[in-house]
């Protein structure tokens, strides 16, 4: 009866692996693909890898970063506005340096009003005290003049009438006198001259000095306020409010990096592909006016014509796709520039990677 068990057993696993065998052989027919790979639709054609940007007159898309650092207090703008060129985009804190560009300007402020004053002069109040000086020490000079021509009429008479020691004293007394009206009559002069011309112009210079550093205050003042280079459209804004800001832009937390605070390009409707072509695949380009070209966005079946441009003559080291700057890069390329030909329903964004054949000799 075990026996049997067994055979039993061993037939039913022998029959179950011939079924498994058979399910498992067969074959099932491809999935037929979500799209077809770029191919070139040239024959004879040169591949190059591109990047969409916007459609820039010189250079590629703007990063604006500021000249001052900062926390971000208030933004005007976001992703995909238009701006017009001086719009503000946003604004750091400038708390600091208001207070700064204040003192500064009061400074000017007092070193242009002791400037002034030094030119009104001479004041009329200080004149009126100095002609009531000499008016007043020539009162002296006359009376000191007229005791001393008494006591010498009077010795004259009598010698012994007047002591020769109260004749000397009014004699010095006319002296000392006379000398008083000197000096306040110089002192009138002085007056009358108004400010040194030397002390004016030293004043001069640094009321000027001063103006300059108000107005270089002030000019920093305006630099807190980030403003659009040109005209275009705000294609990526990396600053949120509270965010530090630097002349190196702000710390991306997911490419662990510097990034631009704000990235302007040009209207979505005006695109460009910037491709890099091979060194040793330049020579096969026809003349550059002659150039045509055609680009395919990868993982879709979207394509696009492209207008030719122009060409940066500068063969560079391929690190421009990765931005790594610190990789060792032995292949170099030359950059072409092409116009994306709009198609009606299809989208396409600046910084897709794009494959691109260009027809070649």
């Amino acid at each position: 009866m075990k026996q049997k068990l067994v055979f039993a057993a061993a037939f039913v696993g022998f029959v179950v692996s011939v079924v498994a065998a058979w399910v498992y052989g067969i074959q099932q027919p491809p999935e037929p693909p979500v799209f077809d790979p770029a191919s070139n639709p040239y024959a004879h054609g040169v591949y190059a890898t591109g990047i969409v940007e916007s459609d820039q007159p010189a250079g590629s898309n703007i990063n604006v970063y500021p000249d001052v650092t900062g926390p971000v207090t208030r933004l005007f703008v976001h992703d995909g506005d238009v701006v017009k060129r001086g719009d503000t985009l946003l604004t750091i804190d400038d708390s600091v340096q208001r207070a700064t560009a204040a003192q500064l300007a009061a400074q000017a402020d007092a070193a242009q009003a002791l400037l002034d004053e030094l030119r009104a002069q001479p004041r009329p109040e200080t004149l009126s005290v100095a002609t009531a000086q000499v008016r007043a020490a020539a009162a002296s000079l006359k009376m000191a003049q007229d005791q001393f021509d008494k006591q010498q009429r009077a010795y004259a008479i009598e010698p012994k009438a007047v002591s020769r020691d109260t004749l000397d004293n009014a004699a010095n007394g006319v002296k000392v006198a006379r000398a008083n009206l000197d000096v306040v009559e110089r002192q009138l002069e002085l007056t009358r001259a108004g400010a040194w011309i030397y002390d004016v112009r030293n004043q001069e210079k640094q009321a000027a000095a001063l103006r300059k550093a108000a107005d270089a205050s002030a000019a920093l003042l305006d630099r807190y306020t980030l403003r659009a280079p040109a005209d275009g459209m705000v294609l990526s804004l990396n600053a949120a409010l509270g965010a530090y800001l630097s002349p190196q832009g702000v710390y991306d937390t997911y490419a662990q990096g510097n990034a631009p605070a704000v990235v302007l390009g040009s209207h979505a409707n005006q695109l460009a592909v910037r491709c890099y072509v091979d060194e040793i695949l330049i020579n096969r380009l026809p003349d550059p006016h002659a150039l045509k070209a055609r680009m395919f966005i990868r993982g879709t079946p979207v394509q696009a014509a492209l207008q030719f441009v122009r060409i940066q003559p500068y063969v560079t080291p391929k690190i421009q796709l990765s931005d790594q700057r610190t990789e060792r890069v032995d292949v170099r390329v030359l950059p072409v520039i092409f116009r994306v030909v709009p198609q009606n329903g299809v989208r396409i964004y600046p910084g897709q990677i794009v494959d691109v054949y260009i027809a070649s000799n």
